[in-house]
């Protein structure tokens, strides 16, 4: 019996997924996130005036330097030659959130989910770490994936 699990052989034994007989298509992949936080603190970041300077600036390098890295980080990912790591944050006062949307692209043969996911992460793990010491409780949140363009198996938007 196949398992819809393509990171196990037929013994069961985790594998690197060969994709050396796919064609390199374009790939993009987008994900999104949040931290929540205190309004105070909040505000530091809005303003870019957290003691060590302009957050949502280093958490942007960080995102993109996650996405990077992905294959180091996540053992069974190809390493990928990235032609776009597009980065974005929202700020949404009424709530103390901050949300962070990546979009990362390839030409390769295989897909950009785990660098989009990735780099969501990383940036918010970047503003956490940064803010930590004015507010220990914040929260990540809602860390998933949007959609994904090309490849064998098509087109995926998150369901409405």
């Amino acid at each position: 019996m196949n398992s819809p699990l393509t990171h196990f052989d037929v013994r069961g034994q985790a594998h690197m997924v060969d994709v050396g007989a796919k064609a390199a298509t374009h790939r993009v992949a987008r994900a999104e996130g949040v931290i929540r936080m205190l309004p105070s603190t909040f505000e530091l970041v809005a303003a870019g005036g957290a003691s060590k300077g302009d957050v949502l600036g280093v958490a942007r390098v960080a995102a993109i330097q996650g996405a990077k890295r992905t294959s180091e980080l996540v053992p069974l990912c190809h390493p990928l030659a990235l032609t776009r790591v597009a980065v974005d944050f929202e700020l949404d006062r009424a709530a103390s959130l901050v949300r962070c949307i990546a979009q990362v692209e390839t030409v390769g043969a295989t897909g950009v989910e785990m660098e989009a996911l990735t780099a969501v992460q990383v940036g918010l793990l970047t503003v956490y770490d940064m803010c930590k010491a004015a507010d220990r409780g914040m929260v990540i949140d809602g860390v998933r994936l949007l959609e994904k363009r090309g490849g064998k198996s098509g087109d995926w938007v998150v369901p409405a």
